[in-house]
């Protein structure tokens, strides 16, 4: 029983991956590339050093974009508006944290806590919506994300641009040392070697893990946790044992939007040190195919992180040796998601038939033993 349980559990993202790369094998063939010279020097170029802690540091804010989209999922609401819930607050929270001069901690938490206050805000307002006036989230949330994205850039052109800076770069001002995260190179030196390149592993990866502990935590311990679970799986059962929707749907939105706010500070707290026009965009939908693939939980969705993290910081290589086109990646990666939610579903099928089938035998047995004479 035990095998044949993680047997179907591995069965799903396995056969998704192994569909998806002989899917795009076919395609580099069909362009002429031989799929197996591509896939040895993305294997080659994404396993030095350099190109794992850039792994880690994609991984850190698509699990973050993950986590946010997986709470609206465990609900099933879908917060398409992450992206433009984590761009507005990361511009809010680095000219937050340009503007004051505090010891270290209290910079770093100050800078968080505006991040997370903006994004849940933004969230906020789609989940008042659906519960007062029944505006569906997904047509709220894309609505939104093109105001959030407005407003970013009229905030770039007046009030938050740095007048000071002579480049052609508009930015904020730029966070003063005391609101930087430290990276945390010195640890993975010390098991590793000295990572050149000026590569740097951001230490906001630790405030990734602790989310998605707290994230998990939340949803197995907690009474909102339950709360939140039950209403997902059935809302009319859930209200029926004393539980409101309509707070539990705007408790969600606004959790999901704090957890969308953090997105972009792993790379304005260890990088940029402001928001600039170099600010990486479209995380916010990447996180819907982490979150999809991860199945939500947790530990699936850190996996998830990180294999797209490796494609991201892989593919640049395709570019640079041979003739194979970079956009296989993308191809790679929307295969992945679809063929993962096809795969979820079979799998769950043949569970749910398996689980059916011991049902009935256990049935047939205990009825067999209790009609048996003594």
């Amino acid at each position: 029983m035990t095998i044949r349980r993680i047997a179907l559990a591995l069965a799903a993202p396995v056969g998704a991956f192994a569909f998806s790369v002989a899917l795009s094998s076919l395609v580099l063939l069909a362009v002429g590339t031989s799929p197996m010279e591509a896939w040895l020097e993305m294997l080659s170029y994404g396993s030095r050093l350099e190109t794992l802690v850039e792994t880690g540091n994609r991984a850190t804010q698509l699990y973050l974009a993950g986590i946010a989209v997986a709470i609206g999922f465990r609900m099933n609401l879908f917060n398409i508006g992450v992206e433009g819930q984590y761009g507005l607050a990361a511009i809010l929270a680095a000219s937050a944290g340009a503007a004051v001069d505090l010891p270290p901690v209290l910079h770093v938490a100050l800078i968080m806590v505006v991040a997370m206050a903006v994004g849940a805000t933004f969230a906020g307002v789609a989940g008042y919506l659906k519960v007062s006036r029944g505006v569906h989230e997904v047509i709220s949330t894309i609505m939104l994300n093109a105001v959030a994205l407005g407003l970013v850039g009229f905030f770039l052109r007046t009030w938050l641009l740095d007048e000071t800076d002579t480049t052609l770069n508009m930015k904020t001002p730029e966070i003063p040392p005391s609101g930087r995260f430290p990276n945390l190179n010195g640890v993975v030196e010390t098991f590793t070697r000295e990572i050149s390149r000026g590569r740097e592993l951001w230490g906001f990866l630790l405030v990734a893990i602790v989310v998605g502990v707290l994230f998990h935590l939340f949803l197995s311990r907690t009474r909102a946790g339950y709360d939140l679970r039950a209403t997902g799986l059935n809302p009319f059962a859930a209200e029926a044992a004393g539980v409101d929707p309509r707070a539990t749907v705007v408790k969600a939105m606004l959790l999901s939007g704090a957890v969308a706010g953090l997105i972009g500070l792993p790379e304005i707290l260890g990088h940029a040190h402001s928001y600039d026009l170099a600010f990486t965009r479209g995380l916010g939908f990447a996180g819907i195919a982490v979150a999809l693939v991860g199945r939500t939980h947790p530990l699936g969705v850190g996996i998830a992180a990180l294999l797209f993290g490796w494609l991201d910081s892989a593919a640049p290589i395709l570019d640079v040796v041979g003739d194979t086109p970079r956009e296989i990646v993308s191809i790679l990666q929307g295969v992945v998601v679809l063929s993962a939610v096809v795969a979820f579903e079979v799998v769950s099928r043949i569970r749910r038939a398996a689980e059916a089938r011991d049902a009935a035998e256990a049935t047939r047995s205990s009825a067999t033993t209790s009609g048996s004479p003594s």
